[in-house]
């Protein structure tokens, strides 16, 4: 995210809907019709329709297509990145699946505003703003299976007339019955998905002995293709399972060259991971002010605001919910000035500071308020086993030794945190 950043001028006809406008129709609706779902998607392990139907009714789905093509202009590529963030930890504060499924659906639209050619634009930004399309990037080809499994996951491409046909199967596919549209990345040089063809820090050819990841290619797929099938049996976790991050095969899926999102190689040579590092962060923040507001809730009910150690778990929870916003703040800020470099760095230290804030503040509910926190109906049950598995989404000990590498002022990957 460097040169590519443009800000066109407003469309005259672009919805009157304003910042906090849009993000006080969230709330309401996070508050009053969300979070009461999120129990049913959870125990069914459904992908959240009804939440994305009152998302494009509210006007709110397209968030982040900018406003000349009809959205509100939310995210970094539009330099008004703590709105879509904002946006992103409210939905989180009522479900954590939903925001997942969010983050998905937003990140992609960033995407295809800072790479996507002026047709493309045009064509899918009108499915979503007009018909409430949903989009969602999946990467996942993971090289280590689950225990028991003897399959390999991974996608292979052939090239053919007027485009590619892509084969195998990706996992860890958010949105899987849901969205409509997925970004494929997709590498020519073999299975593996976008972290595995990551060159190496600041964009130094890699010595594993495959391709430096130069050419992997972001494929827009539809997914009503009949060559596209999913496998629900594969997604079973303890959290998230709203996600429904299901095992996705394709059977020959012709992709046509026009569905060629940026040029090759163009996800990794612009660093675009770092961009969305700290937009998981904003999960956990949404997370973590739900548990704080549930604890201090339940506090003032029983009655046990008078006791200093469970004074001190409410305080506790106060601060960390409060840090986490500054430091989200920051870093949006540094986005939206153009400082790409210190963005990137600092994105990884919100994800890192935050990740660990929002867990504390859980914690913190949770010995304030007792073991009755942990029994459904309560949303800490869930809230707890969302975080702790969303929170692997990334090695946090590797975004660490980043952090640290950065500080010492050696190489380092602000993408995919790469020992």
């Amino acid at each position: 995210m460097t040169a590519d950043l443009v800000h066109g001028p407003q469309h005259p006809h672009a919805p009157v809907l304003g910042d906090q406008a849009a993000l006080d129709r969230a709330r309401k609706l996070a508050a009053e019709t969300f979070a009461a779902r999120a129990d049913d998607y959870d125990r069914r392990a459904a992908f959240p329709a009804e939440d994305f139907e009152d998302l494009f009714t509210a006007g709110l789905l397209a968030a982040a297509v900018p406003r000349e093509y009809g959205g509100l202009g939310f995210g970094p590529q539009q330099r008004n990145t703590l709105p879509l963030w904002d946006l992103t930890t409210t939905l989180a504060s009522a479900d954590l699946s939903l925001a997942r499924c969010w983050e998905g659906h937003a990140n992609s639209l960033v995407l295809i505003d800072a790479l996507g050619t002026p047709e493309q634009k045009r064509r899918w930004f009108a499915g979503v703003v007009g018909r409430g399309e949903k989009w969602v990037a999946w990467s996942g080809e993971p090289r280590a299976p689950k225990p028991g499994e003897t399959s390999r996951f991974g996608t292979a491409l052939t090239p053919v007339e007027g485009g590619w046909t892509v084969r195998g199967t990706k996992a860890f596919a958010t949105s899987a019955t849901g969205a409509q549209w997925a970004i494929l990345f997709v590498d020519p040089a073999g299975p593996g998905g976008a972290r595995h063809a990551q060159p190496a820090p600041n964009g130094r050819a890699a010595a594993s002995g495959r391709a430096a990841g130069s050419e992997l290619l972001m494929l827009a797929c539809d997914l009503s293709d009949p060559t596209v099938s999913v496998d629900g049996t594969w997604w079973d976790p303890v959290g998230m399972r709203a996600t429904v991050s299901h095992l996705v095969r394709f059977d020959d899926t012709f992709i046509p060259r026009d569905h060629l999102i940026g040029a090759p190689g163009s996800y990794l040579s612009g660093q675009w991971q770092s961009a969305f590092v700290p937009h998981y962060a904003s999960s956990f923040l949404g997370a973590a002010q739900a548990a704080c507001a549930y604890g201090l809730a339940y506090i003032r009910k029983q009655d046990k605001g008078a006791d200093p150690y469970v004074r001190q778990r409410a305080g506790s929870m106060a601060v960390n919910v409060d840090t986490a916003r500054l430091w989200l703040r920051h870093v949006a800020a540094l986005w939206d000035e153009g400082r790409v470099d210190e963005a990137r760095i600092a994105g990884s230290k919100a994800r890192h500071a935050i990740e660990h804030l929002a867990e504390e503040t859980v914690h913190h509910c949770i010995r304030a308020c007792g073991a009755r926190s942990l029994v459904r109906p309560s949303p800490v049950e869930r809230i707890l086993r969302d975080l702790t598995f969303y929170q692997r989404h990334d090695n946090d000990d590797h975004i660490l030794a980043t952090i640290g590498r950065a500080a010492l002022g050696d190489d380092h990957d602000p993408s995919f945190h790469k020992p």
